[in-house]
């Protein structure tokens, strides 16, 4: 006769836990972002601070509600919108208009989040999402030279990207590259430190928010991609630490790329990721229309993740290509 005592618990996974909320996690990763936005804020003042506030104050109400609207239980403590909004306006010159930083924030709300079920389910990282909707959109709110043409300021006034892609590589030597690395540059409000956005980044990566695999692979993308075009055509392409210091290229690889619900879970595919981000933002910068446009490099790869999510370790009697 069996006896009715439990013998043995079984659950589902996971089976063990990291220690941190999902809260807690989103919170890390914007205070790891004021290393990069301290510095704009501190040297352009309002204008970019009232982007910043705008963005993640109109993100929140947004989830509000169409989570009101659907009738699902309110996630707006969990910092999940919050840090969608910073990313929308790191990515935005400070002479946004109100209006777009709005339309911005409940695009990404709803095309980006919420109708894949809010918080790990979309398939596309919000921030990049929405903010290639409206480069391709209003093209001209993304104009960098029209928006400091009201301060006086002691480094060249033009954006380093269109500068190098209307005059070739000759032109990169007019930016000093200790300037760019400390923020002394034309840029979007969290773009333009390098130096902040590489403290962030590192803290991203020994905490284990970012993974380490993603960020350097996207970094070595870049590395290789540049180098590959500028050995191709010196006179027209621009080096490998040009690229690196300039654009968004380090807001994409510690804060955009390794975003958990848009990359891959094991090793090899996260790296495949990375590498294939950083040569597409290279491919992008050099042969498309936009200076940056490393935001379509980041979608293209999340649009891959599935199929990189098939490489798994092999199995015994399969292949590595899950069937």
């Amino acid at each position: 006769m069996m006896s009715s005592a439990t013998r043995f618990t079984v659950g589902h996974a996971p089976f063990m836990h990291c220690g941190q909320s999902i809260s807690i996690r989103h919170l890390i990763i914007m205070a790891a972002a004021l290393p990069a936005i301290v510095p704009t804020v501190l040297r352009f003042g309002m204008p970019a601070l009232a982007v910043l506030l705008l963005a993640v104050g109109s993100a929140m109400i947004w989830e509000v509600l169409f989570q009101g609207i659907s009738r699902k239980p309110s996630s707006a403590r969990d910092g999940g919108a919050a840090l969608t909004g910073l990313l929308i306006a790191m990515l935005m010159p400070m002479a946004m208009p109100w209006w777009a930083v709005v339309c911005a924030t409940g695009l990404a709300v709803a095309l980006g989040r919420e109708i894949y079920g809010g918080t790990g389910t979309y398939p596309f990282n919000p921030a990049a999402l929405v903010t290639a909707l409206l480069l391709i959109s209003w093209p001209h709110l993304y104009d960098l030279d029209r928006t400091f043409l009201n301060y006086t300021l002691d480094f060249p006034a033009i954006w380093p990207l269109v500068e190098v892609k209307a005059m070739g590589a000759e032109a990169a030597f007019r930016f000093n590259m200790g300037d760019l690395f400390m923020g002394r540059e034309i840029a979007y409000i969290g773009t333009g430190c390098a130096a902040g956005l590489l403290i962030g980044g590192i803290f991203l990566m020994l905490t284990g928010i970012s993974r380490w695999e993603i960020c350097l692979s996207f970094l070595a993308g870049i590395l290789l991609a540049a180098t590959a075009f500028h050995l191709m055509n010196p006179a027209l392409y621009a080096g490998p630490l040009f690229h690196l210091l300039t654009g968004s290229t380090l807001l994409v690889a510690f804060f955009l790329m390794p975003e958990d619900a848009g990359s891959p879970v094991l090793p090899l595919p996260m790296m495949l990721f990375g590498l294939g981000g950083g040569i597409l933002v290279i491919i992008i910068r050099n042969l498309g229309v936009y200076g940056d446009g490393a935001v379509f490099a980041v979608l293209l790869m999340n649009l891959l993740t599935p199929i990189l999510d098939r490489m798994r370790p092999k199995a015994l009697g399969r292949s590595s290509w899950e069937k």
